[in-house]
């Protein structure tokens, strides 16, 4: 183990309340059912992660935040990357979302990557996990779940906020420093962030010793500005993040090259939100995105004892739009439903750089076909029911696809795969402090331009391109108990997906390319993958929390009649921090004499 040293230094004009009875936090997330909903009271498994937490752990980056969550397994292949398994499903099996738009795109890869990484972590406000379900809410890719990061947002009031911080460790394996500036008045709010961050190769144990190459630099700045408009906000906000000679550390060690390394790993990320609230009982609430984002990819790389360097470069372009109703129709019914569009732009390209001359070939055919194309629409409805002690839910999606494939080796094609999913659930209340509840969500991944335009060397393969594939599906089933007092509060969960049409690399029979066997994707293969999950939080005094869980998996392949690869292991943690939490305070009503808030809502909404 290695000893951090954090240099941390704070100037911030605020105000402090006092505090007397902490209580835990009766904690709201929005991923399950696109609006404010208490944890509790949703028929899905859910943890949030706060802002608080991410300070107190100090993670380096956005992948090590989500370290040790129950549910989730970190797999970290590089450095500069970190992968996060969501029920024993990572890469393009998991969504990922930020400030509601998705991160995954045409060319997220099946298995561990590196694209969480390119989230600011210290521009994190909360992060919230689905398990188990998302894509009747949010569409494709959400075969294991859901994992959104919302950001910090600029505050309405008339401060001003300066932070900076800075970040050592030992032995270089981390020198970093940002400055953060925020201001508010009545009608308008600015927050505007930047940071330097340089990671020195990683230091294992006695017997690994420094391994290297692994360190690597970044940057990242985020700019969000809020307007009131009338009964509505305006939000505009702009993401950045680089990282420059990112080694992929597992390709020197294996495979004889003498370099391999992203550089540049970049992110843009442009959005315009429109929000408001209306009296109108069909139309409370009204939201509207809009969004540009993106992800550029280089690589080089050298084989040992060769004079030629490769470089690499993909690049993704994606444009978005949203639009989605909330309906308050009556006391007992709520409703959410909308339409979604993107639209990805693939460019790809490959260079051979003569080391000795500097002299670069032509364009070569990159990882994916140049040019390709990705458009998805969709439309969404969402319902929620409240009867007695009764909560009843239910959503359907349908969204469609045309991918465009230019490429010289198979011709153009197109492809338009379809698919409708749904969800339905109940959640029954025992008492005020205990539930149980029942889900079943169904899932798909579209295939997308990785699967089907694919040329070149992927994981110790050769990939060739795919177009007959169809979407891959997912029924997912899940039984569980809550419960929650002031002091303790608990979750069991017991559930079981089947997975069919899985899109999966099929070996070509006596086919060597460059020294690595050939494979193409088909639609081949069933699996299923059922577990328990359980986790607990409890206040051990006013100043003292502990929180952790247990999980346990297990996956099978029933096509191969073999357990499923990737699949963690049985796991466990326990955490213990100081605790602010929330305040319970004793204040008085008008004519209602002494009364309790927890948390600043006068009661415990759905």
């Amino acid at each position: 183990m290695f000893l951090k040293a954090f240099l941390f230094y704070t100037l911030c004009w605020q105000t402090d309340s006092t505090t007397t009875k902490p209580t835990l936090l009766n904690e709201v997330a929005v991923t399950a059912n696109r609006s404010d909903q208490s944890i509790f009271y949703s028929a899905n498994s859910i943890t949030v992660i706060s802002k608080e937490n991410l300070q107190k752990t100090g993670s380096r980056t956005t992948p090590e935040a989500l370290f040790g969550l129950n549910g989730l397994f970190l797999q970290k292949t590089n450095h500069g990357g970190g992968s996060m398994f969501v029920r024993g499903l990572t890469g393009n099996q998991t969504l990922l979302l930020v400030d509601g738009i998705r991160l995954n795109n045409s060319t997220f890869r099946y298995g561990p990557n590196q694209y969480l990484n390119t989230i600011d972590p210290f521009s994190i406000e909360k992060i919230e996990v689905l398990r188990g379900g998302g894509s009747v809410q949010y569409g494709s890719d959400a075969f294991g779940g859901t994992i959104q990061v919302l950001t910090s947002e600029p505050i309405f009031s008339k401060k001003l906020n300066l932070n900076l911080l800075g970040r050592l460790a030992t032995q270089g394996m981390e020198q970093t420093i940002r400055t953060e500036l925020g201001f508010g008045k009545e009608k308008i709010a600015f927050l505007g962030s930047f940071s330097l961050s340089d990671f020195g190769d990683l230091i294992g144990g006695k017997k690994t010793g420094i391994q290297t190459p692994s360190g690597y630099s970044s940057k990242a700045g985020n700019l969000k500005a809020k307007f009131k408009i009338g009964k509505g906000i305006v939000t505009t906000s702009h993401q950045y993040f680089e990282a420059m000679h990112v080694p992929v550390y597992h390709k020197v060690i294996l495979e004889n090259f003498s370099l391999n390394e992203i550089s540049p790993q970049r992110r843009n990320l442009t959005y315009v939100k429109f929000l408001q609230e209306n009296d109108s009982k069909l139309f409370s609430n009204i939201s509207l995105t809009a969004s540009s984002q993106s992800i550029y990819e280089g690589r080089l790389s050298q084989k040992i004892g060769n004079i030629n360097k490769v470089k690499e470069a993909d690049k993704v372009y994606s444009k978005g739009f949203s639009a989605n109703i909330h309906s308050n129709l009556n006391k007992n019914y709520s409703a959410n439903s909308g339409v979604e569009i993107y639209y990805d732009l693939v460019r790809s390209s490959k260079f051979n750089i003569n080391t000795s001359s500097d002299v670069q070939s032509k364009i070569l055919r990159g990882l994916y076909p140049d040019k390709a194309r990705f458009f998805n629409y969709s439309i969404y409805t969402l319902h929620q029911y409240f009867k007695n002690n009764w909560q009843l839910a239910g959503g359907l999606r349908y969204n469609g696809y045309s991918i465009t494939i230019p490429d010289e080796t198979i011709g153009k094609t197109t492809i338009s795969p379809k698919a409708m999913v749904g969800n339905a659930s109940f959640l029954y209340n025992i008492s005020k402090e205990s539930n149980i509840y029942g889900a079943y969500n169904s899932g798909f991944r579209t295939p997308n331009i990785d699967d089907l335009g694919s040329l070149g060397i992927v994981d110790f393969r050769y990939e060739t391109p795919s177009i007959n594939l169809k979407p891959e599906k997912s029924n997912n089933f899940e039984i569980g108990y809550k419960l929650r007092t002031s002091i303790f509060s608990s979750t069991i969960a017991l559930f079981y997906s089947q997975l069919n049409n899985l899109i999966t690399r099929v070996k070509i029979p006596n086919s060597v390319i460059n020294g690595y066997n050939v494979y193409k994707k088909e639609n081949v293969e069933k699996a299923y993958i059922k577990g328990i999950e359980y986790e607990f939080e409890a206040l051990l005094n006013q100043k003292l929390k502990t929180f952790g869980g247990l999980n346990y998996l297990y996956g099978q392949n029933i096509t191969k009649n073999e357990p499923m690869r990737r699949i963690p292991p049985f796991n466990g943690r326990i955490y213990q921090y100081d605790y602010k939490g929330n305040q319970e305070k004793e204040i008085t009503l008008p004519g209602l004499g002494t009364s309790s808030i927890e948390g600043g809502n006068m009661e415990d909404k759905y």
